[in-house]
Parts: C-alpha cells; sequence; structure tokens
C-alpha cells in the first residue's frame, strides 16, 4: 500500500485516477482549489482518502497540503502533477498576464509541488513522480503555442529529473495523453480574448467557438487512470509513457517527420565544426 497525492482532481483524468487508487487500496490525498468538489471522492474511504485544497500557484497552500499528508499518512510515495489547464491563442494574439497564469499553473506549480516532496523521498531513497504533460508537446498545433511550450517544460524538467533521482531511488515518468473524454477541451480551456483576422485558418480553426471535439474525444479517462496506476506499480517504469491511439499515431508521426528532416539537412548540420 502506497500514499498518493494528486493535484488537480475535482475532474477529469485526476478524478479518474484518485478513484482507481482507492479502489486498488492504497491511501489518496485527494486535491483541488474548490475542496467541496472532490468530497464525494473521499467519502466512502474516510480511513485511506484525505481530501484537501490545494491551489498550485499557493505555495502556502503546498506546503499545508504536504504537511497534512504526512501527518495523516506518514509520508507521501507517489506524487502526481496533474494540475493545469489548457490555452489557446495565437502567438501574437496572447494576453501578457494569461501567458504568466498559465505558467504559473502549469509550469512552475510542478516545479514547486516536486520541490515540497523531494527532501522526505531522498531521505527515505524511495518515490516516484509522474508528471501529465501532453501530446501537445510533441504535435505543437497552431493555436496552442503557449500550452504546448507549458508542457514541453514540463517534458524538459521531468527528462533531466529523471536522471538526477533514478541513482537515488526515485522515479520520474512524464505521461502524454491523448485527446480524453475530459472537461478539458470544455470548461477547463480558456483563449485569448481578442482573435486577429489574419490567424483565422490557423490558430482560429483551435478556438473554442470552431472546436467540435468536446465531447467526443476518443480516450477513456478510467483506462488512463489504470494505465498510470500500472506505471507506478511497475518495478521498470518508463521515462515517458504515451496514451491513446491518437497520441501514439500522433507521436510516431512527428518523430518520422522529424527524422526525415533531420536526414534532409544533414550536409548542412556536418558543415559547421572548426
Amino acid at each position: 500500500m502506497a500514499t498518493w497525492l494528486i493535484t488537480g482532481c475535482s475532474t477529469g483524468l485526476g478524478r479518474a485516477l484518485a478513484q482507481a487508487v482507492l479502489a486498488h487500496g492504497h491511501n489518496a490525498v485527494v486535491t483541488a482549489r474548490d475542496v467541496t468538489t472532490v468530497e464525494d471522492i473521499t467519502a466512502d474511504h474516510p480511513d485511506k482518502a484525505l481530501a484537501l485544497p490545494l491551489d498550485v500557484t499557493d505555495r502556502a497552500q503546498i506546503t499545508s497540503a504536504v504537511e497534512q499528508a504526512k501527518a495523516r499518512f506518514g509520508g507521501i510515495d507517489v506524487l502526481v502533477n496533474n494540475a493545469g489547464y489548457g490555452y489557446r491563442a495565437a502567438v501574437e494574439e496572447a494576453d501578457d498576464a494569461d501567458i504568466r497564469q498559465l505558467f504559473d499553473t502549469n509550469v512552475f506549480g510542478t516545479v514547486d509541488m516536486i520541490k515540497a516532496v523531494l527532501p522526505d523521498m531522498r531521505a527515505q531513497r524511495s518515490g516516484s513522480i509522474v508528471n501529465i504533460s501532453s501530446i501537445g508537446a510533441r504535435i505543437k498545433a497552431a493555436g496552442s503555442g503557449y500550452y504546448s511550450a507549458t508542457k514541453a517544460a514540463v517534458e524538459g524538467l521531468s527528462g533531466s529529473l529523471h536522471k538526477e533521482l533514478q541513482p537515488l531511488g526515485i522515479n520520474v515518468t512524464v505521461v502524454e495523453p491523448g485527446a480524453f473524454r475530459t472537461d478539458f477541451a470544455g470548461r477547463s480551456l480558456t483563449q485569448s480574448a481578442k482573435p486577429i483576422e489574419d490567424y483565422a485558418e490557423t490558430a482560429g480553426k483551435r478556438r473554442k467557438e470552431n472546436d467540435t471535439m468536446h465531447g467526443t474525444q476518443p480516450g477513456d479517462p478510467a483506462k488512463a487512470a489504470a494505465a498510470i496506476l500500472a506505471v507506478a506499480e511497475s518495478p521498470n517504469p518508463p521515462a515517458l509513457l504515451v496514451l491513446g491511439k491518437d497520441a501514439f499515431g500522433a507521436f510516431t508521426a512527428v518523430a518520422e517527420y522529424e527524422r526525415a528532416e533531420l536526414e534532409g539537412w544533414r550536409n548542412l548540420s556536418l558543415s559547421t565544426d572548426i
């Protein structure tokens, strides 16, 4: 039995994961900005679940959540950084305050959560950190530049962190989901207030008013939760896990395109050494 701390559990993948973790007999610290949205998850597991308010942009709340988790369960074995949201805008359209809030949540919130649990994980020489990214970090769709940038930052951070922590007995896995049947493309998706007409045929097609994906995504959050649980319980977990047929296909296509482009410019690339 392990103790999990999961951020962003009010809906979607975070909610499904919290339910799966508890169903498998683990302890779960189930968090959301509005704690009332997760109390129904924990109500049936009074001995194994703890519902806490947590805004990952609030360092005092992070410290409090980690301390309460330790007081209740003795420590945190698995941290899942799931809290985050989407943002769509052409790069030129985006509002500065929107961009900073996005990075504060998706990137720096993840960093602060990691730094809050690592001292104890290092001391016990064990633990797992699961960072939820997106296939968007790979495909970099028009209109998702800033969101893709936050997830690419999380992936870069996770890759280095994996190398730093693996010798200490701590695993880091970054997860790239495709489109799952969650609120991500609905309530959880924000966008620039003032679109620019010149981007109507690129970034504009991904604006909420033009997006028909919400409610039709192919991925099942419960199956994604089961996959993440399997990774965390594996003796040899991957550094990167891609979830969904759409994500797997997109990842493969991007890798093949990048390989072809690399080879196409090989001679110029190799011409710059002294």
